[in-house]
């Protein structure tokens, strides 16, 4: 494949920035990063402009609701990301992290974190992860080239634009951060094959977007994953506390990847427990699409399909099935989990802990809702995706998991015999 000129550009800059980036000091990270900050609330008008012409854009081409909000940007939504930049401030810089050891020869080794060198993100519709992703790559000592969706593309510019500007003002290498402003797909397809420059890729967003990138890419990729997140409800559940969690699991943001997909209940609560979170649903607006035990106490629940056990909706619809036990449960989620978020809902210590040991997923919870399941929530700043994968990372990936390692060696003239 040929890769256009402009893209070798942007590609040669940032391989050029990944270089110096990686050997600035934290003081001047951390001071390009409080510039950043205090540029997005500057420039908080221009950020709104821009996005009002992306979600205008949206509601025309009649993108359904839960994607529109996903991508809608408001004064507190920026604040939100000025913050989330203060807090990664605080965090310690990975990079010349590490441990050293001498060897009985006298050998000294010292393994330390270095920068992964220039990291792409394709992305979709929200434009919080064009700053999530920049600010998280300047402070591990990366560059990284970013390219989102055409529903965020206004969006996108103006946040780049702003922050970029912020970077070099405060001495950051020019090509740090840098937005492909191009949407179509041959420039994405041509991004995936840039190894020259390019040291891995990382895709955030849909099944189709993750399974392109998957399959096209040459360039090594981190896959985040879809999100068809489980909750089950055991016999031994506090009711009203799984109520509470299931809820807030699919309504708190339905359009996210640690949004609640499906609902398994034990038969011995059933009864009780679907009458309850089904009339609470029903009056939100979440459509129940159930198996035929669900159907028999929820009169207004939809029949499910094969289809809908795998479907990452990422809007108010939810499926839901009665199981005999746990082990039902869990072979269901053997089954079609994306080893995302999985929860149980229990009082059992034992259950609980059995359900922690055997359910393979990045993240498993006992009663808490998937949604913190979120590199801010657990305490990283932000995070570029979350990992469903295991090699190199796994669940939300934040400064750590965009180093790798080298070994330094020390000798004093020695040789292997």
């Amino acid at each position: 494949m040929i890769i256009s000129d402009d893209l070798i550009l942007i590609g040669e800059k940032a391989k050029d920035a990944a270089r110096k980036l990686a050997f600035t000091s934290t003081e001047a990270k951390n001071n390009a990063l409080a510039v950043m900050a205090q540029a997005l609330i500057s420039n908080q008008e221009e950020i709104l402009r821009a996005n009002s012409l992306d979600v205008q854009a949206a509601e025309e081409k009649g993108l359904r609701k839960s994607l529109v909000n996903r991508l809608r940007l408001t004064s507190e939504a920026i604040s939100e990301m000025s913050k989330a930049i203060q807090d990664i401030i605080k965090l310690p810089d990975p990079v010349g992290g590490g441990e050293f050891w001498t060897r009985p020869n006298g050998l000294r080794i010292q393994k330390t974190r270095v920068p992964l060198g220039v990291v792409s993100m394709i992305y979709e519709a929200r434009p919080n992860v064009t700053v999530d992703a920049a600010v998280l790559c300047l402070k591990s000592g990366n560059a990284c080239i970013l390219r989102g969706g055409s529903e965020a593309i206004e969006s996108n510019k103006a946040l780049a634009k702003i922050i970029s500007k912020a970077a070099e003002s405060s001495g950051l290498p020019q090509g740090s951060i840098q937005l492909i402003e191009k949407t179509d797909r041959e420039y994405a397809l041509q991004l995936m094959r840039m190894n020259k420059y390019i040291d891995v890729i990382i895709p955030r967003g849909g099944e189709g977007l993750i399974k392109t990138v998957i399959e096209n890419s040459t360039v090594p990729v981190i896959e985040t994953g879809t999100g068809v997140c489980h909750a089950f409800v055991d016999k031994d559940a506090d009711v009203e506390k799984a109520v509470s969690i299931v809820f807030n699991a699919k309504t708190q943001k339905p359009g996210v990847c640690n949004a609640l997909e499906t609902l398994l209940v034990h038969q011995d609560v059933a009864q009780e427990y679907l009458k309850l979170i089904g009339d609470k649903f029903n009056d939100y607006g979440v459509e129940i699409r159930g198996c035929e035990r669900v159907k028999d106490i929820l009169s207004y629940a939809v029949l499910a399909n094969e289809e809908d056990w795998g479907t990452e909706y990422l809007d108010l619809i939810i499926s839901a099935k009665v199981v005999t036990d746990m082990e039902e449960a869990m072979d269901h989620i053997y089954k079609y989990s994306t080893k995302h978020s999985e929860i149980i809902i229990t009082e059992n210590y034992s259950s609980a802990q059995r359900f922690l040991k055997e359910v393979d997923a990045a993240a498993v919870l006992v009663n808490a809702s998937t949604r913190f399941t979120d590199g801010g929530r657990f305490g990283f700043g932000a995070e570029i995706g979350i990992s469903t994968q295991k090699l190199h990372a796994r669940g939300p990936m934040a400064l750590p998991e965009l180093t790798t390692v080298k070994y330094m060696i020390y000798g004093d003239g020695h040789i292997v015999e």
